[in-house]
């Protein structure tokens, strides 16, 4: 039988094997509109802007989570398109002390519309290279997916 321990380490006591170290799954949503602005949200409680996306939970579609975290930050209605445009090397999420995976995805929705979720207090389309040269580094990040998204259209 296996037995967890802290900090996603899962040790392996009744069989001769290497520990299992286990990643929180993000995934965060580019949006790109006819004008070129990207899709940005302001978390609650967070003074920085992030593409909208958030944790995967078990038992959970990559589609279904992508909906999921798009309604309650942005309240996207209706279906869409995506496809994986960059993935993060795993890194230590501060300050929870555990390590998360980020996936970035192209998304493509049917409809347009949005308004802020629960999981919001602002939203808005801004110009990527507003975030070239920010201080915080996940503004920097939404700059860098932006310029993947540009070379693969």
């Amino acid at each position: 039988m296996s037995k967890k321990i802290a900090l996603g380490v899962i040790i392996h006591e009744q069989i001769k094997r290497r520990p299992d170290f286990l990643y929180r799954i993000s995934l965060k949503c580019l949006i790109r509109n006819a004008d070129g602005g990207i899709l940005v949200v302001k978390e609650t409680g967070r003074d920085w802007w992030d593409l909208p996306g958030g944790g995967m939970e078990h038992g959970e579609t990559i589609k279904s989570a992508i909906a999921r975290e798009m309604k309650e930050e942005v309240n996207l209605e209706g279906d869409f398109a995506f496809e994986v445009l960059d993935v993060d090397e795993p890194a230590p999420l501060q300050p929870y002390n555990f390590w998360q995976l980020r996936l970035i995805f192209a998304v493509v929705p049917h409809n347009m519309t949005f308004s802020v979720g629960d999981d919001g207090d602002a939203i808005a389309f801004k110009d990527p290279q507003v975030f070239k040269d920010s201080k915080i580094n996940v503004e920097r990040r939404i700059y860098r997916y932006s310029l993947k998204l540009a070379s693969a259209a």
